[in-house]
């Protein structure tokens, strides 16, 4: 099981429907902490409450445990562009405004000019400037989740 993914995706069933992670503790009869830290990695629900997202979510334990993410939508970061941008922007708005600019550090111009265009209210640039130097392990690590979260949400299933 890999830990780091059913954490994500344990966020992203929660952002998919719409749920703070107040709203789905006051669902689950647990506190806000336990859902921060499942979506953390720190935890794991146990087996009870795994039982309750699945029937919440409409997914088995085991999409929960084992998220699908075959086949991968997206293995580059600069292969941002070929996901439709509603699609995109949906995605990259659950980032801050610094993560977004510190991924963007190591696109290429014509990838920051796609998420400038996304975001015309952000001025992406001077957030970089803001930020200043950051070690390209920094930089890469953003990017790789802004792609697990792609490669999520194209292997999720649809929650309407």
């Amino acid at each position: 099981m890999n830990m780091n993914l059913t954490a994500r995706y344990l966020q992203y069933l929660r952002k998919s429907s719409h749920y703070t992670q107040e709203d789905l503790a006051k669902r689950l009869d647990i506190s806000r902490q336990a859902v921060s830290k499942w979506e953390t990695g720190t935890t794991m629900p146990d087996l009870e409450v795994l039982l309750r997202l699945s029937n919440l979510y409409g997914v088995t334990i085991n999409d929960i445990l084992e998220p699908r993410v075959q086949p991968l939508r997206i293995t580059d970061f600069e292969q941002i562009s070929t996901i439709p941008e509603e699609k995109l922007r949906e995605i990259l708005e659950q980032f801050d405004s610094d993560c977004l600019a510190t991924a963007l550090m190591g696109a290429s111009p014509e990838t920051n000019s796609l998420c400038q265009g996304l975001f015309p209210h952000m001025d992406l640039e001077k957030i970089q400037q803001e930020i200043g130097r950051v070690r390209i392990e920094t930089v890469e690590d953003m990017q790789k989740r802004i792609i697990s979260l792609i490669n999520l949400h194209s292997a999720a299933p649809d929650n309407t």
